[in-house]
């Protein structure tokens, strides 16, 4: 019999990316969505799986509607994929981003405990709970240091994990992920502005790509590398807490680097800080600068993290480097700019 999976967030880039995989392995798949009049399926679409998928409303501040949901997909692995994940809008939003992205958590697990304690839940912690780091690189005993709401919110979602599993020994898992992108990551995120924004300067659709913090440090995989290692996490004996990472450190400014290279710019930087801009060697345009609205109220200037647990327990082994995932990017949207699709 096919091993049954619900996954929140199932519409978004690593919920597409994790229904394939599965689908690719024989599960059942059932995805959680909100409740809305149209649902954007372009990821699953991009990815030809969206008639594959079993789709439920389900709504992540409500304790019932999970409970009832569960009751009725009955599955052996849940994903917790969904949350309110945009840092700048947690500053906006902190009361609905706690609820969302820490309380929900605690929801699954309650429900879990009462209805099948034997189904096996992986919650998405994510880098940014080390914050303001205490040590280069993190490892899963590194001290968390959140410097947002949103990870405020995942920090107790992760200590949440940590506690059921330990006092109702529950098959629970959290993945530290560190930044992971792809062609189907959101616009609203800083590595997708950049790639379609140099393809739309390219395609003459843009005039100018504006960032903020280009000295930021993230440490820059694949989603598609990544999904695979939360699939491990569910797959061992014993229930534990991994980091996936790449393991090194790159800025925001070697990231349009990279891409500019890409699309056939050769950038070279003026200036500093809010003064800063980046222009093309060869015609001498102006493509990028920096605007002081985009820095955030607190920032994070640097994750790195350590994958060792995951490689020697798991055998994860990441596949696509930073070039790659860069070029791979760069490469759709240039092909969605050619063709006036780059919305997304």
């Amino acid at each position: 019999m096919s091993k049954v999976a619900l996954i929140t967030g199932i519409t978004g880039q690593d919920g597409a990316y994790l229904a394939k995989l599965l689908l690719e392995k024989g599960y059942a798949v059932h995805g959680a969505c909100r409740r809305s009049s149209s649902l954007n399926l372009w990821r699953l679409e991009a990815l030809g799986i969206q008639d594959q998928v079993n789709y439920v409303p389900l709504e992540l501040t409500e304790f019932t509607n999970i409970l009832r949901v569960i009751e009725k997909v009955k599955p052996d692995e849940i994903y917790n994929l969904a949350a309110q994940s945009f840092v700048h809008v947690a500053f906006e939003l902190p009361h609905y981003t706690s609820m969302v992205s820490g309380m929900a958590v605690l929801n699954f697990l309650e429900i879990i405990r009462e209805v099948n304690p034997w189904i096996r839940f992986y919650q998405a912690s994510t880098s940014e709970m080390f914050g303001q780091v205490v040590e280069i690189p993190q490892t899963e005993n590194t001290p968390f240091y959140p410097r947002s709401p949103y990870a405020v919110a995942k920090l107790f979602a992760h200590w949440m994990v940590v506690n059921y599993r330990e006092a109702y020994n529950l098959h629970a898992s959290s993945g530290i992920l560190f930044n992971h992108e792809s062609p189907l990551r959101g616009m609203e995120f800083v590595t997708r502005k950049i790639t379609a924004g140099l393809a739309r300067i390219r395609h003459g659709q843009q005039d100018l790509l504006e960032l903020g913090n280009l000295d930021a440090l993230r440490d820059w995989g694949f989603a598609g590398d990544y999904v695979e290692g939360m699939w491990r996490m569910l797959q061992q004996e014993k229930p534990q807490d991994y980091i996936l990472a790449m393991g090194s450190n790159n800025s925001v400014r070697e990231f349009v680097e990279i891409a500019g290279q890409a699309v056939g710019f050769d950038l070279i930087w003026e200036g500093s800080g809010a003064e800063t801009l980046g222009r093309d060697r060869k015609s001498g345009r102006v493509l990028v600068r920096v605007n002081p609205e985009f820095y955030r109220p607190a920032e994070v200037e640097q994750l790195c993290g350590n994958p060792a647990r995951a490689k020697a327990d798991m055998g994860w082994q990441p596949k696509v480097d930073l070039k790659g995932l860069v070029e791979m990017m760069v490469h759709a949207d240039m092909d969605r700019a050619a063709r006036g699709r780059i919305q997304f």
